[in-house]
């Protein structure tokens, strides 16, 4: 899980300018749309949508903002249909790339995922080429005010969670895709403060880049994937380097 998860992305963004804020904002929000249409807009009877309104506020996104799309979702004044499609690639040097689109029309964005592999020294290929190097796995984040490490443990294994790591900020469990419901549930019964609860792709394996332009070529395609609107999830098995910290 370290440093590949979902939250580590959401937490790196969280500092973002504007304009990426935005994206965000819009990406979260089209997941927030389909999922009333498809649950309800109540988020104590659906609770993909409570994840995601969790979700939309660890991204800090305001809740006037959630509200409207929650509202304008249930009042079907959005007649967007939105259609979820999955691509399979390799970039610079082999790296395996997972992209999870929501799009209202496909061969748009069909056309951009394939030219951005290309532009960028990868390439785009058929369903199934990289995700066997995956494991689907539902990841909770905690916030970390004081949590008792040995009680967590205890917790999650009652729950039905498999694993967990923590730092001074936050605690991660890992549990089985449909057990992450039941066991975010059950970590709020107890007491605990979910920030972020959603499904992520782990890699088996990470590949590190050496190459200076192989690593560009790598940023590179990533920020044009996630600066598509229509691209809610990207997956690699880059063993990125850790960025320094700024003063």
């Amino acid at each position: 899980m370290s440093g590949h998860s979902k939250w580590n992305n959401i937490k790196r963004k969280k500092e973002a300018t504007d304009s990426a804020k935005a994206k965000i904002f819009t990406k979260i929000g089209r997941e927030i749309a389909v999922c009333v249409k498809e649950g309800g807009g109540d988020v104590n009877s659906n609770s993909k949508l409570r994840d995601l309104v969790s979700k939309a506020k660890a991204a800090n996104v305001p809740n006037d903002n959630i509200e409207r799309i929650i509202k304008k979702a249930v009042g079907d004044s959005d007649k967007t249909s939105y259609e979820s499609n999955v691509y399979e690639g390799y970039g610079p040097s082999g790296i395996a790339v997972i992209v999870e689109t929501l799009t209202d029309n496909k061969n748009r964005t069909a056309g951009d995922i394939r030219h951005y592999f290309d532009k960028f020294g990868g390439n785009l290929g058929t369903t199934g080429c990289v995700s066997f190097m995956f494991t689907t796995k539902g990841i909770i984040v905690l916030e970390n005010n004081g949590i008792d490490e040995d009680k967590l443990m205890d917790d999650i294994m009652e729950l039905g969670g498999s694993d967990f790591t923590m730092d001074e900020e936050t605690a991660e469990i890992e549990t089985e895709p449909n057990d992450l419901h039941n066991v975010r549930e059950g970590l709020e019964a107890k007491g605990y403060k979910v920030i972020s609860a959603d499904i992520d792709r782990i890699p088996s394996t990470y590949t590190s880049l050496t190459d200076e332009e192989a690593i560009k070529k790598m940023n590179n395609l990533l920020d044009a994937l996630e600066d598509n609107d229509d691209v809610q999830n990207v997956y690699h098995n880059w063993d990125m380097p850790e960025e320094p910290d700024e003063d």
